[in-house]
């Protein structure tokens, strides 16, 4: 359960193609500002920066895009200012939804995400009213293809992973939210592909809506993915296209 959902999104976006990397571009670059502003622009001495790279490369995101984006942030290429958002709230049928943002406007984003919220059949809360349902975990996607089982698992507890599932090609490695890094760079270092690295909120129960309230919840998500300000969507939905991936 704890990253099956999240995997079957990345897929569905992929699955969405050209039309959606330039959004997914423009989040990353807005994450690479963050990680800039906290760290400096060296990522050999900024973790955050190193991850949010890592991501950038497993997007597939130029080269030439990452560097631009780090100078842009450290100012050599003018002046930005994102700051970190995150509103909860229950979209139809009581699913719990959280929504983390990187806005330069928080009046606009706030804005935008409660008319989403409200156009499809939910109500967005106050800070704290849904994340109690969810805990925060590293989650790490790693390609399945030529390994064994077995020693992939002895090799990701070996590097401080808490738990691995297999499921659907790859393997799932969980870590504690302050190991994620740590155990992705030391799987790489394996040579391994990592298809994406994070730490995310996964709930700690989910829910299965019925077929009307399912259409809302995920016309809810799609309007708050397309949205340039926010960065991820958790919710503790089983959706259809999570449970059958082929």
């Amino acid at each position: 359960m704890s990253g099956h959902s999240k995997w079957a999104n990345i897929k569905n976006k992929k699955a969405k193609g050209d039309a959606q990397r330039s959004n997914v571009f423009t989040k990353i670059g807005r994450e690479i500002a963050i990680a800039v502003k906290q760290g400096g622009p060296n990522p050999d001495s900024n973790s955050r920066l190193r991850d949010v790279i890592s991501k950038a490369k497993a997007a597939n995101m130029p080269n030439d895009n990452i560097k631009r984006s780090i100078q842009k942030a450290s100012g050599e290429l003018g002046n930005v200012n994102y700051e970190e958002a995150v509103y909860e709230g229950y979209g139809a049928g009581g699913v719990a939804v959280i929504v983390e943002c990187l806005t330069d406007n928080k009046t606009r984003t706030v804005g935008d995400v409660r008319h989403y919220f409200d156009k499809c059949g939910g109500q967005l809360g106050n800070n704290g009213c849904v994340s109690f349902m969810f805990d925060k975990r590293g989650i790490i996607i790693v390609d399945a293809t030529n390994l064994d089982e077995d020693d992939f698992i002895m090799m990701a507890l070996d590097a401080g992973a808490d738990d691995v599932v297999s499921e659907d090609g790859v393997y799932e490695v969980i870590t504690a939210p302050t190991e994620c890094s740590a155990v992705r760079e030391a799987l790489e270092s394996k040579g391994l592909t990592i298809i994406s690295g994070e730490v995310e909120m996964v709930p700690q129960n989910t829910v299965t809506p019925d077929a009307d309230t399912t259409a809302k919840i995920i016309k809810l998500i799609d309007m708050l993915e397309d949205n340039d300000d926010v960065q991820n969507v958790y919710h503790n939905a089983v959706l259809p296209e999570e449970e059958d991936e082929d």
